[in-house]
């Protein structure tokens, strides 16, 4: 996981300027500053709808023009490369054009920031939507680090289709030069949001406040964090994030996808990161929900969420690159980047999940990890490691308790029974909860971590995972706990569900529900004809040596056209 402390280190992006050309200025690492907004120059004009050319191209050749307003890159494979601005003004739709694929040319902003409050001067609103089917790369060959971010106050709206996803990825990818291996070839997806985080980055100011905000890490420049709990950054459905995860120096990366600070109104289902050299999803607080996820070949975290992150996630296939080179790799990492009471708390619930890490590397301690006072509900899971299964870290003790694991001062809203939160000092909802979990894991069960002379016990981590009631099976195999690399295998089937829509807030609280019942563990269920949860990550998806969901989904290392 990356630290905001490290933000001396960040990376400053130059040329926010709507040039409709490559930016000159190299990248550098320099100081955020003391965390006031920083707002590019107004763009003249809106980047416009492209419009087709009067030649319409055969599919698997490249077109013969660019639609007006977009650069000419040239041939990348069998596409022509057109080139988006560096800054995307008013609303503007990116077309499924045959033989058209569209060029993340270093940073590409869409929208100005217009703070947490959504009034910053000089700020502007844009949305960007991409067509089922359109293809965006990084042009990996130029010297800047190349990535996409959605400011506040803007929606991207990418919307692709089970037959028709949407694929972000590297010009080596669209060129077919790219490999089971490859990765980090360019710096993923940014959705910058007003809702409430809890890493403010001015001194005195209050978690979850307006003026609340920090810079996402890589960026330099891009904030996130504001009041607004339902704030709506877009729409990602079907969608690929291929071989991501520019590293900038050492420990500042950015992922495949990034959140920070989006809210409830952002949609996030069925995607799929793909080989991010750094994690798949990482969550800078905010309150966005997510369903149907699928990470594959992430080189560090699968899940990483934190400061002060409070949501809802369910379904998700995560299999973790064998051998990774990050240190401390886990496929779940839960923390509050050293606030350990810090406000609003990190508060996440995970149902039907199956976690598959084969790391035997010294880099790689548990599969899953959850520190800094994290709150956590995870249900009807699986997971396989060769290395322990839980890390439970506190790095403080206050009134004699270890955050992390100290018992609850709140509670949360749930449906069944209908239960309104309440919220004490501390918005402690107690340990971890673990609840109808098959594992399959190394000899030792629990990994042991000191953070300022604090360790957290194998024996207390065991009372709370193995607690009577928990239906856990700490001791399962990874033979038991799948069949065919990822379908539930026979331990697993055996192991009793609980039903995760019991853990949706209480209607009188206003939010929607967002848990589906199931009946099953994992993240994927039986053969039914009532639902897709034995199909969901199916079509959509790419497949590689990570995982192969069968002939209905392509390949990662080819581009459809």
């Amino acid at each position: 996981m990356a630290s905001f402390n490290r933000l001396s280190l960040i990376l400053m992006t130059s040329c926010a300027g709507i040039a409709l050309s490559a930016c000159d200025g190299s990248p550098s690492i320099a100081s955020p500053g003391d965390g006031a907004i920083i707002v590019p120059a107004p763009a003249p004009a809106p980047a416009p709808t492209p419009t087709p050319t009067s030649a319409t191209p055969t599919p698997g050749v490249p077109a013969a023009s660019c639609p007006s307003g977009y650069t000419d890159a040239g041939v990348v494979g069998s596409y022509r490369g057109c080139r988006l601005p560096s800054l995307i003004t008013g609303n503007t739709t990116l077309a499924k054009l045959p033989g058209v694929a569209y060029e993340i040319n270093g940073r590409v902003d869409v929208g100005i920031d217009l703070g947490g409050g959504g009034t910053a001067p000089g700020g502007q609103s844009a949305i960007l939507t991409v067509q089922p089917g359109v293809v965006l790369y990084a042009n990996t060959t130029n010297a800047d680090n190349d990535f996409m971010v959605v400011n506040r106050g803007s929606r991207i709206l990418a919307e692709g289709t089970e037959a028709l996803p949407i694929v972000f990825t590297s010009q080596q990818n669209v060129a077919g030069t790219a490999t089971d291996e490859a990765q980090g070839q360019w710096g993923g997806l940014i959705l910058a949001g007003r809702a409430p985080i809890s890493n403010c980055n001015l001194a005195g100011t209050t978690g979850g406040a307006a003026n609340c905000e920090n810079v996402v890490e890589g960026t330099g420049t891009a904030l996130y964090g504001g009041n607004a709990p339902a704030d709506n950054s877009g729409s990602i459905r079907y969608v690929q994030i291929r071989y991501s995860g520019t590293a900038l120096a050492e420990n500042v990366e950015l992922q495949g996808l990034t959140l920070g600070g989006t809210g409830y109104g952002t949609t996030i289902d069925h995607v799929q990161v793909h080989n991010s050299s750094d994690d798949g999803i990482e969550i800078f607080g905010g309150r966005t929900n997510m369903k149907n996820i699928v990470i594959t070949g992430a080189d560090d975290d699968s899940l990483d969420y934190d400061v002060g992150y409070r949501g809802l996630i369910q379904f998700v296939l995560a299999v973790q690159k064998p051998n990774n080179t990050q240190t401390d790799n886990y496929m779940i990492e839960a923390d509050s980047n050293g606030g350990e009471d810090a406000l609003p708390r990190t508060w996440a619930q995970i149902a039907n999940f199956t976690f598959i890490q084969t790391s035997n590397n010294a880099n790689t301690v548990a599969a899953l990890r959850i520190r800094g006072g994290a709150d956590t509900r995870l249900v009807n899971g699986i997971v396989t490691t060769p290395q322990a299964c839980v890390n439970l870290v506190a790095g403080a003790v206050v009134n004699g308790q270890k955050t992390t694991i100290r018992p609850a001062d709140s509670t949360p809203s749930t449906s069944t029974p209908s239960a309104a939160e309440t919220a004490g000092p501390l918005q402690d909802f107690g340990p971890p909860i673990f609840n109808s979990i098959y594992f399959g894991c190394g000899a030792t069960k629990y990994a042991q971590t000191a953070v300022n002379s604090v360790t957290v016990t194998s024996a207390e981590q065991q009372a709370i995972v193995e607690a009577a009631g928990n239906n856990v099976n700490i001791n399962g195999t990874a033979a038991a706990a799948l069949t065919g690399t990822f379908l539930a295998g026979s331990g697993a089937t055996a192991t009793t569900a609980v039903n995760p829509a019991n853990y949706n807030p209480q209607p009188a609280s206003g939010l929607a529900a967002f848990f589906v019942p199931t009946t099953f563990v994992g993240a994927i269920g039986p053969d039914s004809t009532a639902n897709d949860f034995d199909t969901w990550y199916q079509r959509w998806s790419c497949n590689s040596n990570r995982a192969n969901f069968g002939t209905t989904s392509a390949a990662c290392t080819a581009v459809p056209n």
